[in-house]
């Protein structure tokens, strides 16, 4: 019969169950200890010892732990690692513990501490400041179905801000990809959700619900005034709040009123287009080398993270795209103005995650402080700001947000010192001269140090016991300590001392005046702590009151960031204010790629800019010339482009006129996706086709190479019938980057198209590329040449060659690849029958009248019709 299990062990499995699958916390003095399969999953992930405790069931326990004082380090990597953690706190102390037990009459010697799980720790639940990448958003993002619409609701709790959407079951994956969020809740049992998502109780996702949370959060009696919110917004939102009632054990987050997100205000991006276009990230998930890192230019986290929204989600009307870009302007047209904005910046804290964390019940001292100092700086800037000619709308807009906080400011400047600890429980954090009492009680507690000191001393010359200390520990408090020899001059019963511990070389002792300074000074420390203490909690309660504008300060502090960010790259690249029109047009003069400018100038080299010119005569450019030599550069940086314009940034160009794009679209290059069993040419499809069914004429799409993966003949006839649809159909303006020298025929046929390529010449036989795009067809695709140049052995070549020869005879012969093709109407069938011949068969599987056919019947007739299926074949 296996052994009953211990009081502690039936607390941390109750707790376990609670926790359900995230890993317990658990603690136990000064360390969190995790038990089972818990311990081995933590060991592995953390690369901590693991090791066991007693046994369970005749089994030794597996256990691991870490320290309480450095467990942010050890949850930051388990949070990295996929893992949700439950933490276990100690909700009395063993005092409390005791007087419990002897009031239940229990034996106060196995009084157990009571445990609580006080907070769940997730991917999009993060507040400290340990835990969090300063320069990156954390988002949690709740989303269902509701009749068909998808609700997606998405908040940041380290800064508030709480946005709600709605889209169609087919947009939801261009949701995500844009939020990018680190966690993602989900209904349980639904198949559309994504297969990482965090899944809570259906019941938890209910409108009703939603507005009722919303309203009671904020103290309302209706919507109405924040936006309109649909059914399916409300249902995500109760999913979002409930979870993370769920995650803070009851207490909410901080958060802002939600924003609702305007279908057809931004530019439409798929999760294909910001992989392929490395926007935020490359394609190996690495920051460097995206548009992000390439513009940041920031001086706050919180302007990057105000940039990366903006590139993420890019704007689709024209007012708002011209107010940033005037503010951005104005900044870069004075470098002395910009240059203080950002000096400024640089020495503003983080306020709004400071608020959060504050807001949120878990600020320190470190956090009023980085409110106190960020809202002066925030107080300067706005004085620097009003005093400069020529404001913005945007700016005019802005200014109000960075003052009104003189009381609050002038209070946390008086209440706290000028660096104050990020622990609360040492006390230290309140200035002196801010509390009268508090500055007595300290003075009580220095002086009783220095008649300490001075009884050290008095003791020496009276006991003539030069090694005489007087020492403090956590158990025995103050002592005084002499070496063994001397000990027995102290042990004198007229001599005033105690004897209280006889160590291996020292004996230690207590007397009466020691006693008395030791008990005012742990008095006078207890009531200053306390007095602290109760000055935090008011600190506290008076920024809370603020929170709103606070965080609205924090916003504005963002956008200036953003908007001196953007000012300062420009001028570092010369890059230009892009004109913004509502007419279908893409008109850049010398237009570079940010990123492969960037990494050419740090090598030394000069990027080779180009020309490109999109419109309603000319809105499809078919690009041709060898691997290489820069189509697919040139395709994403006109991307790039217009994405940098709409997002409110200047542009790398000479000059840019942008027609405003409803949806971004790209198909440039793809690698197989193994996890989801397709093919190279099976993603490409994949993304073809969302291409053609969602691109309109106000859309900007650009195509690299489709159909190259697979049959010659087949992709020649893909990609044929899909200029002609962009062309055709979808009217919209669109790059088409092929191999394809047949493709140029299109141009006969199909009025807006305009053939181009990037230009290459043989040396002396070596290939030069010229990353240069000029008008017409390409004379010949080089691929010989780029293949000599990649190293191929000069003997495979020279076989490639021969063969080339001949194909080109054999296509010269018959009219070629296209031969005929020019001829087909747009969308006609591809091949016809002849009129003369009689489907016999078809004809009569229309005469029989299946119901009344017997078994002898039918079987004839199967005969029948297997001679009528030969004789056609025939």
């Amino acid at each position: 019969m296996a052994a009953k299990p211990t009081p502690m062990m039936e607390q941390y499995l109750a707790l376990k169950e609670e926790a359900g699958g995230a890993l317990l916390f658990y603690r136990m003095g000064d360390f969190f200890e995790l038990f089972f399969d818990d311990a081995k999953v933590a060991s592995r992930v953390l690369d901590i010892a693991l090791t066991s405790r007693g046994e369970h069931g005749g089994e030794p326990v597996p256990m691991c732990g870490v320290p309480v004082h450095s467990a942010e380090g050890y949850l930051a990597r388990l949070i990295k690692g996929g893992c949700r953690v439950a933490i276990a706190e100690q909700v009395e102390t063993p005092e409390e513990a005791k007087a419990r037990a002897k009031k239940d009459g229990r034996p106060v010697s196995k009084a157990l501490v009571a445990r609580d799980i006080v907070r769940f720790v997730t991917a999009g639940t993060l507040t400290e400041e340990a835990l969090l990448e300063p320069r990156r958003a954390n988002l949690l993002a709740a989303i269902c179905d509701v009749r068909g619409a998808i609700g997606v609701a998405a908040c940041d709790i380290s800064t508030g801000q709480m946005v709600l959407e709605e889209c169609a079951p087919e947009g939801l994956a261009a949701a995500l990809a844009r939020l990018g969020a680190s966690e993602v809740v989900a209904p349980d049992g639904w198949d559309a959700a994504p297969p990482d998502a965090t899944f809570r109780p259906t019941g938890d996702f209910a409108s009703d619900r939603g507005e009722a949370k919303l309203k009671d959060l904020h103290g309302l009696a209706t919507l109405d005034g924040l936006g309109d919110f649909s059914r399916p917004m409300l249902a995500a939102a109760a999913g979002l709040l409930a979870y993370l009632d769920h995650a803070g054990r009851g207490t909410l987050p901080f958060l802002l009123p939600p924003v609702a997100r305007e279908a057809g205000t931004h530019l439409a991006m798929d999760e294909a287009t910001r992989a392929s276009l490395e926007i935020l990230v490359t394609q190996r998930g690495e920051r460097a080398g995206s548009l992000l890192a390439s513009i940041d230019r920031c001086v706050t986290g919180a302007g990057a993270r105000q940039l990366a929204e903006d590139l993420a989600a890019p704007l689709a009307v024209a007012g708002p795209i011209e107010e940033r870009l005037a503010l951005v302007a104005r900044l870069h047209r004075d470098p002395l103005l910009r240059g203080d904005v950002r000096a400024l910046l640089r020495s503003a804290p983080d306020v709004g995650r400071a608020l959060g964390r504050i807001v949120a019940d878990r600020g320190s001292p470190r956090d009023l402080g980085q409110v106190r100092d960020g809202l002066a700086e925030a107080r300067r800037l706005r004085d620097l700001l009003q005093a400069a000619p020529d404001r913005t709308s945007l700016l005019d807009r802005l200014l109000p947000a960075l003052g009104g906080h003189g009381a609050l400011t002038d209070l946390l400047d008086r209440a706290l010192v000028p660096s104050p600890p990020t622990e609360r429980g040492h006390g230290g954090f309140i200035a002196e001269g801010y509390d009268a009492a508090l500055d007595e009680l300290r003075a009580t507690s220095s002086n009783a140090r220095r008649a300490i000191a001075a009884l050290e001393a008095r003791y020496r010359d009276e006991t003539g016991i030069a090694s005489l200390k007087v020492k403090h520990n956590g158990v025995l408090g103050y002592f005084i300590e002499v070496p063994a020899k001397h000990a027995d001059t102290l042990m004198a019963p007229d001599s005033g001392f105690t004897h209280r511990q006889t160590m291996a070389g020292a004996v230690r002792f207590n007397s009466v005046q020691l006693h008395e300074e030791a008990t005012r000074i742990a008095e006078a420390g207890g009531h200053a702590l306390a007095a602290e203490d109760a000055h935090f909690e008011e600190l506290v309660g008076e920024v809370v009151s603020r929170r709103e504008a606070i965080a609205a300060t924090a916003a504005a502090l963002a956008r200036i960031d953003v908007s001196a960010g953007l000012a300062e790259r420009a001028s570092e690249g010369d890059w230009c204010r892009p004109d913004i029109v509502a007419e279908p047009v893409l008109a850049i003069e010398q237009g570079r790629h940010p990123v492969v400018e960037a990494a050419l100038a740090q090598a030394g080299e000069r990027f080779v800019a180009n020309d490109c010119h999109l419109g309603p005569r000319s809105r499809l450019w078919l690009i041709g010339g060898p691997n290489m030599g820069g189509k697919s550069t040139f395709l994403r940086q006109n991307a790039l482009i217009l994405l940098l314009a709409q997002a409110g940034s200047f542009v790398p160009a000479g000059k840019a006129t942008v027609g405003l794009a409803d949806r971004l679209f790209s198909r440039v290059g793809a690698s197989d996706n193994l996890a989801r069993g397709r093919s190279t040419f099976m993603v490409e499809m994949v993304e073809t086709a969302a291409i053609l069914s969602q691109a309109t004429d106000k859309s900007f799409v650009i195509l690299d190479e489709v159909g190259r993966g697979t049959s010659t003949y087949d992709g020649l006839a893909l990609a044929w019938a899909v200029v002609e649809a962009v062309h055709e159909t979808n009217r919209s303006r669109c790059l088409f980057a092929t191999h394809y020298h047949e493709l140029a025929r299109l141009a006969e046929t199909c009025d807006a198209l305009s053939l181009h390529h990037v230009r290459a010449r043989e040396w002396k036989g070596e290939l030069v590329l010229l990353h240069e795009l000029a008008e017409g067809a390409a004379d010949r695709s080089y691929g010989l040449a780029v293949a000599r140049l990649a190293g191929v052995p000069k003997q495979v070549v020279s076989r490639a060659r021969s063969v080339l020869d001949k194909l080109e005879k054999g296509r010269a012969e018959t009219g070629g690849l296209a031969a005929g093709l020019g001829e087909l109407p747009l969308f006609a069938a591809a091949a016809h029958a002849d009129e003369k011949e009689c489907d016999a068969l078809r004809d009569r599987l229309g005469e029989i009248d299946a119901d009344t056919l017997s078994p002898r019947d039918a079987l004839e007739l199967l005969y029948e019709l297997k001679n009528l299926a030969g004789s056609t074949e025939n």
